[in-house]
């Protein structure tokens, strides 16, 4: 077979195997079965046994409609209880989910009444008279003694004051104790969760 002339020597190998194998296919199918699909013919040496005739595939009955109506009401009631134990399932599985969350909205709820509490005693600490002997007091003084008092008590005080005069004080008042008192009446004014 004559080389193509722009393929390398390994190329051109490559292409006669698979020139070659192309051939061999076609002449395969050639005298397999026939176009009229007849079976192929054998041929047989002399002396040789006679071939053995081709066996008859026994096709399976097909079940008629009253089997499948049988088996399908025999079914039925099994079928009928897996879904229900489903269903069961699902329902224990969605009530368990239930009441998950409502353990964990009445922990919530148990929290804010708790804080609120605690903000209500925070805001009793500061008595009408304490708050009215702070009011008279000089913006120095009081600054500094609301600086030695307890820090939730004196921003309570400062809280009931007038804003005008609890700016002063605050004002007067080292920079760290001013900051923890607004600290704690911002977060004591807040009307969410201070968490």
């Amino acid at each position: 077979m004559p080389m193509i002339p722009f393929l390398s020597a390994d190329e051109g190998r490559r292409t006669r195997t698979i020139l070659l194998v192309a051939a061999a296919l076609t002449a395969v199918s050639f005298s397999g079965n026939g176009a009229s699909g007849e079976e192929a013919v054998r041929q047989l040496l002399p002396g040789a046994p006679p071939a053995p005739a081709p066996q008859q595939l026994a096709r399976e009955k097909l079940p008629d409609e009253s089997e499948i109506q049988r088996f399908c009401s025999n079914i039925a009631d099994a079928a009928r209880d897996r879904r229900y134990v489903l269903q069961a399932d699902e329902l224990k599985q969605l009530q368990a989910g239930i009441d998950q969350r409502m353990k964990a909205l009445d922990e919530k709820k148990a929290e804010y009444e708790t804080w609120l509490k605690r903000r209500e005693v925070f805001l009793a600490r500061a008595e009408d008279s304490v708050v009215k002997i702070y009011a008279g007091m000089k913006p120095d003084a009081a600054a500094e003694r609301l600086a030695i008092v307890n820090a939730d008590l004196a921003a309570a005080i400062l809280m009931k004051l007038d804003s005008r005069k609890a700016g002063v004080i605050l004002n007067e008042m080292d920079q760290k104790a001013a900051a923890t008192l607004t600290g704690i009446m911002a977060s004591a004014a807040r009307r969410v969760d201070p968490s």
